[in-house]
């Protein structure tokens, strides 16, 4: 999707009115009706049952994560338990059709007021500019990423057909892909692009990005999160491929842990952790579950200390220093980021250590273990010389303190004209916002 058909998506201001007068009106019912069917003492009690219910399942699967053996059978069992408990006692009070209505009717008011805010100019979305005419590509795949994606899709007769060289990865020997892209650019390389998986493409991104050449991303990894953020067509990556014959160009920003070149995050702690571990690739569900009584339970401490920007958070058991900060307003939209060219570096840190910061990660507030912030620069630090890092998907152990920080608009990164998972930013929720848009007075043409 262009960023012209996204901007032809936009509602008029009219629509807009109309759509933030639907969210209060939703809003108003979805408030009433409970009121209506059980009263203000019934609401109340309905209301203090719920959330009483959800205390007790995120307890309980704090120390299902914490424990073993029979503590950890018993805490599986009560974090299940109250669901089917409170559809009972909502069928038996003849109130489960009203939470199930309410329940529906916010849903609508919140994506009506969505709706109603989305912003009149394309703000949200990086700004496409013209791609220079390539001559000589050339493109790095992988052949075993992906689960075999450059075979499947004959990714390297298609790029062949486009004029671009391509250099396997495939044999015995493990091959420098940072030498090798170098090598391609001092024989004339234009452009460097990657099929294979998010850290690969890191290693070649920083190439192109200290040789001022484009860089190409096809979608041929596992996960593909740098592609998902790009609005690259994650199913077809053989469509990624039509940037060499009609392709615009992003600016985008390039992370740097202790120098080494990142394009997604770059996780500390539980995460990397778990990744050390040789049993984690052949099963990782039960890996994580047998490690994290060890890396959550009494008396683990994880000695692990970040400082971002002015703040310092310390004892937190997983940071996470991201390119570019995800979306957290919104359940879509968590796990991607709809812009990486702001120069601003996403941070989230953890500290889980008891059941009290377990039930007030519920409120997300900053006493009760959970760090929302933003930098440029975040510096993690530990009592180990050596900690083990996550980086794009890579198990690594790096020197601390690790330093990570970001080059705003260091990478050209070459992308088709028409991508198909191009999405707009939900904004975020206000209703006082959304009360003056629905009310205001019309303004004289």
């Amino acid at each position: 999707m262009s960023q012209a058909s996204v901007a032809a998506e936009v509602a008029p201001p009219a629509t807009r009115r109309w759509w933030a007068r639907a969210a209060m009106a939703l809003a108003v019912v979805a408030i009433l009706l409970p009121v209506a069917a059980a009263g203000i003492l019934g609401l109340l009690g309905l209301l203090l049952i719920c959330v009483g219910c959800v205390v007790v399942i995120v307890v309980a699967l704090y120390w299902f994560l914490i424990s073993r053996g029979v503590v950890r059978a018993v805490a599986g069992v009560l974090a299940v338990a109250p669901i089917p408990l409170l559809v009972v006692f909502l069928i038996r009070e003849r109130q489960l059709w009203v939470v199930i209505v309410a329940a529906l009717l916010a849903a609508a008011a919140v994506g009506c007021g969505r709706r109603a805010l989305r912003p009149s100019r394309i703000d949200s979305l990086m700004p496409e500019h013209p791609a220079p005419e390539v001559h000589r590509p050339f493109i790095i795949m992988n052949p075993r990423s992906g689960g075999g994606k450059v075979v499947r899709f004959d990714l390297q007769r298609a790029a062949e057909a486009l004029g671009a060289e391509v250099a396997l990865l495939d044999g015995p020997v493990e091959i420098d892909v940072v030498q090798l892209a170098r090598d391609a650019v001092a024989r004339g390389a234009d452009l460097l692009g990657v099929a294979g998986g998010d850290g690969t493409q890191a290693l070649v991104a920083g190439v192109a990005a200290e040789s001022d050449v484009p860089f190409l991303v096809v979608s041929a990894g596992t996960r593909n999160h740098f592609a998902l953020d790009l609005g690259l067509d994650r199913q077809n990556p053989a469509r990624c491929l039509d940037a060499l014959r009609d392709g615009v160009e992003f600016r985008v920003d390039l992370g740097h842990i202790n120098g080494r070149p990142f394009v997604n995050n770059a996780s500390f702690g539980i995460y990397a952790e778990v990744v050390q571990s040789p049993q984690y690739r052949d099963d990782k569900t039960r890996t994580v579950l047998r490690m994290l009584p060890d890396l959550l339970g009494n008396g683990s401490t994880s000695g692990l200390r970040a400082a971002i920007g002015d703040d310092e958070v310390s004892g937190a058991q997983a940071i996470l220093v991201s390119n570019g900060p995800y979306a957290t307003n919104d359940v879509a939209g968590l796990g991607r980021r709809t812009r990486i060219d702001e120069g601003r570096l996403g941070v989230v840190t953890i500290s889980v250590s008891d059941t009290r910061q377990a039930v007030g990660l519920l409120r997300r507030t900053h006493d009760r273990g959970l760090v929302l912030r933003t930098a440029t620069e975040v510096t993690v630090d530990a009592a180990a010389e050596v900690i083990p890092v996550g980086v794009d998907g890579e198990s690594l152990q790096l020197t601390t303190p690790v330093r990570c920080t970001i080059t705003p608009g260091a990478l050209r990164v070459r992308v088709p004209r028409d991508r198909p998972e191009t999405r707009i930013a939900p904004p975020q929720l206000d209703w006082l916002q959304l009360w003056y848009l629905a009310w205001q007075p019309r303004r004289a043409a």
